[in-house]
């Protein structure tokens, strides 16, 4: 039986060890964390297959100077973090020419397509129907003109499988607890949530073990053996790095280039006793915040902070959320519990899932950006069919991670 050890126990990879195991390989996953802190358990719990246009756009450059918060936005660019970011920002200005965004558009939609059918049977594989709602979500805006604006915006932009439609007046009802009237609303159908991460996580686990895997509470050190990779200390016969914003630092003393970085995002979450427990996860698109209920508990995320993965957090951005909270009037009172997290995140905005060209043992599946909930099952089952030597159901060229440059001195 071929021995596969998967570097990273997040959602993508936990999600590729179920389909490796599915299909008959002897799976090791590698992970020390156990407070199931990272990016793939602290997030919106969005299912957001309507997001197949690439951050990196000339659209989005445009919108820098308004999005920056000092500004009030919500990308923040920490000065302590410039030699993080500086570079990252040239090569997305670069990747953001009308014609690398298109491609990455194409790429992205293809993925996407399948992201809500391969949770269908991930949660299915799983026994665990319940960890799966299909209700949409909703984009609300603070006035009428902010609105019409927004949905102009949308109207323009791409959304793959999803669809727009007007949210419903009982839907709005349920909105009735804001301290104003909303301004607008929108409802996207298509789209998803996860009602609990950090069972999705334990779930992932059990059914890891229970499918005879092992969950390997250590670092793992990749080690170059020839045209190899080996774990040190293990005897596997393939690897597959699926670490998130960690892959970097596994990979590139082997000479592989991964331009990536820490994209950190922050939540508040507090009782979920004043939340309607029917609402699908409600976007605040002037304040640039989802809110989401869980099972116990109601979060509010927003930010986009490129830098340092390890790099302390900045509270203000927690006192933001909390003050749109205050301010929105949303039935959720403290205390607040605080998370930042990183979003591994590559200049192109497409993540990286393919076969090195270089180690003949070695695979990867990361840099997800936003999307690595969205897409974990199907980037497990593409992932699953690459190792098998049978064609992936969606061409994995774009996502080759030479796109960055062969091996060699470092980018």
């Amino acid at each position: 039986m071929k021995t596969i050890g998967i570097v990273g126990g997040g959602v993508v990879g936990l999600s590729c060890a179920v389909a490796l195991l599915d299909r008959g390989y002897g799976v090791s996953v590698f992970e020390r964390d156990t407070d199931y802190n990272a990016a793939s358990w602290g997030n919106a719990g969005h299912i957001a297959v309507e997001q197949v246009e690439p951050l990196a756009s000339p659209a989005a450059l445009r919108s820098v100077p308004k999005r920056l918060f000092s500004a009030g936005g919500a990308l923040a660019l920490p000065p302590s973090m410039a030699a993080q970011w500086l570079p990252f920002a040239a090569r997305l200005i670069a990747a953001s020419t009308p014609a690398k965004f298109t491609v990455g558009t194409a790429a992205l939609t293809s993925l996407l397509a399948g992201a809500m059918p391969a949770w269908r049977d991930l949660v299915g594989a799983l026994d665990a129907p319940d960890l799966l709602r299909e209700d949409g979500h909703i984009v609300v805006w603070d006035s009428a003109a902010r609105a019409r604006t927004g949905r102009q915006r949308w109207a323009q932009t791409a959304i793959g499988t999803a669809r727009i439609v007007d949210a419903e007046p009982a839907l709005l009802d349920r909105l009735g607890f804001l301290a104003d009237p909303v301004g607008g609303a929108i409802r996207f159908t298509g789209s998803g949530q996860i009602t609990e991460l950090r069972q999705l996580a334990t779930t992932l686990e059990a059914s890891v073990e229970a499918r005879g895997g092992q969950i390997v509470r250590q670092a793992a050190r990749l080690v170059e053996d020839a045209d190899r990779i080996v774990i040190a200390g293990h005897d596997v016969d393939q690897v597959l790095v699926t670490a998130g914003v960690r892959s970097r630092a596994l990979l590139e003393p082997l000479g592989y280039r991964v331009p990536m970085i820490a994209e950190r995002g922050y939540h508040i979450r507090a009782r979920a006793e004043g939340w309607p427990a029917d609402l699908p996860p409600v976007v605040f698109e002037d304040r640039s915040m989802i809110v989401t209920r869980y099972a116990d508990c109601v979060q509010a995320a927003s930010f986009v902070e490129l830098g340092d993965p390890d790099g302390p957090p900045d509270p203000r951005k927690w006192d933001r959320l909390e003050h749109h909270v205050r301010s929105l009037g949303l039935p959720i009172e403290g205390p607040f519990t605080r998370w930042m997290g990183a979003r591994p995140t590559l200049p192109d905005y497409l993540p990286a899932i393919g076969c090195s060209t270089h180690h003949a043992n070695l695979a990867y599946a990361f840099g997800h950006q936003h999307l690595g909930l969205t897409l974990a099952p199907v980037t497990a089952t593409l992932i699953a069919a690459m190792l098998a030597g049978e064609t992936p159901a969606v061409p994995l060229a774009p996502f080759d991670l030479d796109r960055f440059g062969k091996k060699g001195p470092h980018a």
